[in-house]
């Protein structure tokens, strides 16, 4: 009997960690608003490096279109919350990095023997007619890195790129070769030129990024249609130089990888997530990011699409989003000249408009519940007919935040907006919605609040 009390009693702790412990969830598509600057994150055509227990994604900077701007590192623990660390490069006078260049899908890794963080990226003119590889080093992963130069790897035209360090050290550049197809290319032993051919596809294939697990490489990659989404396709084998299968699709056929391209396969657990980038080529700033958990069987790949996911970075495992309420604007305390208005595509056909302006229209929703105090990932429906991010002060239990809205171009179908707070257990939560500064904030059609 003592025996099965103590069972019990253990039993009974481990249920209460688990439902306290946070359900912080990746939402594919989405504003993700840095920790820090109260903006969507910046970070197109990404890779990541994990360094001890810290994500570092490092991308591309579109706040103000398509000419390079910034190479932007953002740090996470989680892979749900990023805080941005920095810029790596950033625009220059002249030269490759200077006024109206194309710097594109910078990847990072690390080389053990030199000591260096190593950078790739994609140079080219603003006609995309040089297409060349960058290179730049740095001595801290999210630091300032020194530019090298540009090269033709080979001789060679160089696009879309990726960046693959295998288990034994050596390190290849993925590479679209626009005249030929898709090369795999053996790096120097210090990472800093490319000393060798391994494969060519002879196919039209660019966004490359490899996944090494079990012992089979995994390549994946996007058919050729500009900023436009496809059908992403990989090819599996046990050598890097082949043979190589056949390209096989990995989503659901017809999706075009749900609206995005990969731009990297992390490694996580015994499996892995995709990386997308969900872009918007008339307003490139308002671009999103489409992460979602790959699934294996022998070595075939597929993924299914979610609208939110957990990851849990502890365990490297994944689940579905809990359970959630929806409570909607127009329901809520209305206050401070914010009103309703009519909207077809959404909730009940209303949202709640004018939030902020001199007065402070504000929403709160009150009555909040949640079955534990946790850290969590609430949705907020928005629509901003604005071509520029809209922001709003989000205080969740006294807690304020600035949170970023995306353009929803103009009509009438919402988007979604994630904030990251603390819940307390019990039905006792607020959340309120405004602006502090006279700006308008977004027009709100509700919330979708985890509950469980």
């Amino acid at each position: 009997m003592l025996f099965n009390i103590s069972s019990l009693r253990a039993s009974l702790l481990l249920l209460v960690a688990t439902t306290a412990s946070a359900t912080l969830q990746i939402i594919p598509g989405s504003t993700w608003t840095a920790t820090n600057t109260g903006a969507h994150v910046q970070a197109h055509g990404a890779g990541i490096i994990k360094v001890g227990s810290t994500y570092y994604m490092v991308g591309e900077d579109k706040t103000s279109g398509s000419a390079f701007q910034n190479i932007n590192c953002y740090s996470s623990t989680n892979l749900v919350e990023w805080t941005y660390v920095g810029a790596l490069l950033s625009r220059t006078s002249s030269g490759d990095l200077g006024p109206n260049r194309v710097v594109e899908r910078p990847k990072v890794i690390y080389n053990d023997s030199t000591k260096q963080y190593v950078l790739y990226m994609h140079i080219d003119s603003s006609n995309y007619g040089e297409a060349k590889v960058g290179v730049a080093t740095g001595n801290s992963v999210c630091g300032s890195y020194t530019y090298r130069g540009s090269f033709q790897p080979l001789g060679h035209q160089s696009r879309d790129l990726g960046l693959f360090k295998d288990d034994d050290g050596s390190a290849y550049l993925l590479t679209e070769d626009r005249a030929n197809g898709l090369r795999i290319e053996k790096l120097s032993a210090d990472y800093l030129s490319v000393a060798s051919s391994t494969y060519l596809w002879p196919d039209s294939i660019e966004a490359p990024a490899i996944l090494k697990r079990q012992g089979t490489y995994y390549m994946f990659g996007s058919k050729l249609t500009g900023w436009d989404p496809n059908d992403n396709v990989y090819s599996t084998a046990r050598s890097l130089s082949g043979p190589w299968s056949a390209w096989k699709t990995f989503a659901d056929s017809g999706s075009k990888t749900y609206s995005s391209q990969t731009t990297f396969i992390l490694p996580f657990g015994n499996d892995a997530i995709y990386l997308g980038d969900r872009w918007v080529s008339s307003n490139l700033m308002r671009s999103t990011y489409v992460w979602l958990p790959l699934a294996f069987s022998g070595t075939t790949v597929s993924m299914k699409n979610y609208v939110n996911w957990t990851p849990d970075v502890s365990a490297g495992t994944w689940a579905a989003a809990p359970s959630e309420s929806q409570p909607e604007a127009e329901s809520a305390t209305i206050a401070n000249g914010a009103r309703t208005l009519s909207c077809s595509g959404c909730s009940g056909g209303t949202s709640v408009g004018y939030i902020g302006g001199s007065a402070g229209g504000s929403v709160t929703f009150s009555g909040i519940t949640s079955s534990a105090s946790t850290r969590t990932s609430i949705r907020i429906r928005h629509l901003n007919g604005d071509s520029a991010q809209r922001f709003a002060t989000v205080t969740v239990n006294g807690v304020g935040q600035k949170v970023a809205f995306l353009p929803t171009d103009g009509g009438s179908t919402p988007g979604t907006s994630v904030l990251n707070a603390n819940l307390n257990s019990g039905s006792s939560n607020t959340v309120v919605i405004t602006t502090t500064d006279g700006t308008w904030g977004p027009d709100v059609d509700r919330i979708m609040v985890p509950d469980s």
